[in-house]
């Protein structure tokens, strides 16, 4: 019988004592790695930092300051958005199979659902005493009698227009004067509705116009008007309504996140609301910005949002193919929203606006 000569020798092929289960020095290094590899709570540093700071983002929100390039208030115009960022962390935890990003991420997700969770539900509820409508019609409109039917067919009882043109005024007048017996024009803006109105006149938010001071004639100021009021003669007793379009905000690699003449506009608004005698007011317009922006704070610390109080989701309203803000605003005091919802489309580039508002 021949014997195999590693077996004689008890070595293995290249010489080397056979330990029957491995090298053990192979076996060392493995031990080496399995300790020293990192557990699931230390696993992800830079996520679970990202994480933490996504979340103090959002909840300090108001603390950051708009010295440069005002980005205080652009991330409250894109807050709603930032819970974007929620999943993608958490599919980074999963990749890794890290516990200290999946634990850093309440933080998250409990500021944005704050914030943003009672958004989530319906919040609507039947009836309603009048039905008021908003809606930029948009400068470039290529259809003004179409938007105005569009805008007949939603039954609103109150119906405000902004960035109304020269040339489309004629056919918005024409195509809702059967609708609307009611309707006052003032420089960009209008309002249309089926009560009476009175006590109409310019609210003077261009505080932009000319030098500070200056006094214009009244047919000047209207025609130059971005803001109108109107007292409106309901069953339930008088209801002041003002239509406003503010100044337009820019993104530009020099200025930022340029606002300054919308937050003169606003500043000045507030101010009109503020001496506002009546208890009960309805703000419809286009403010260029949202409710969570720090430059409304006047407005809203009176006035609260029909979409946030009885509306079903955002309600973005801009740009209307795809939009991304809620720019479009209809703000009540002293009266009750009992829904609130965005229209469909029309050839305008906003998305209309409308609320059952309840005395």
């Amino acid at each position: 019988m021949q014997v195999d000569t590693a077996e004689r020798t008890g070595q293995g092929a290249a010489g080397r004592p056979d330990t029957g289960s491995g090298s053990w020095r192979a076996g060392i290094r493995r031990t080496i790695r399995a300790t020293s590899r990192p557990g699931p709570w230390k696993r992800g540093p830079v996520l679970a930092a990202l994480a933490l700071l996504l979340g103090l983002l959002m909840m300090l929100h108001a603390s950051i300051p708009n010295r440069i390039g005002n980005v205080g208030s652009l991330v409250e115009t894109l807050l709603p958005w930032f819970g974007l960022f929620i999943p993608v962390l958490l599919a980074g935890a999963l990749w890794r199979r890290s516990l200290s990003v999946v634990a850093a991420l309440l933080l998250p997700v409990m500021v944005w659902l704050n914030l943003f969770g009672g958004l989530l539900g319906d919040k609507s509820h039947a009836g309603g005493d009048l039905t008021v409508v908003s809606h930029n019609v948009g400068a470039d409109n290529p259809d003004p009698a179409g938007t105005a039917r569009d805008l007949t067919a939603s039954g609103a009882d109150i119906l405000a227009l902004e960035e109304i043109t020269t040339q489309a005024k004629p056919q918005y007048e024409k195509a809702l004067a059967k609708a609307y017996p009611y309707h006052v024009v003032l420089g960009t803006v209008g309002l249309w509705s089926k009560l009476p109105l009175s006590d109409t006149g310019p609210v003077e938010i261009r505080t932009d116009a000319g030098p500070l001071g200056e006094r214009k004639p009244l047919a000047v100021k209207m025609a130059e008007a971005r803001a109108l009021r109107a007292t409106v003669t309901t069953h339930q007793g008088p209801l002041a309504v003002y239509v406003a379009h503010l100044g337009s905000v820019r993104v530009n690699p020099r200025a930022g996140f340029w606002t300054d003449s919308r937050d003169r506009n606003a500043q000045a608004l507030a101010k009109a609301i503020a001496a506002e005698r009546n208890e009960r007011v309805v703000l419809l317009g286009d403010m260029n910005g949202t409710t969570d922006d720090r430059a409304f704070a006047g407005i809203t610390s009176r006035m609260h949002s029909a979409q946030d109080t009885a509306g079903d989701g955002f309600g973005f309203t801009w740009p209307a193919k795809f939009p991304v803000a809620r720019i479009d605003q209809i703000l009540v005091s002293g009266v009750k929203p009992e829904s609130s919802w965005v229209l469909s489309a029309t050839a305008s580039d906003h998305l209309p606006v409308a609320a059952d508002i309840n005395w």
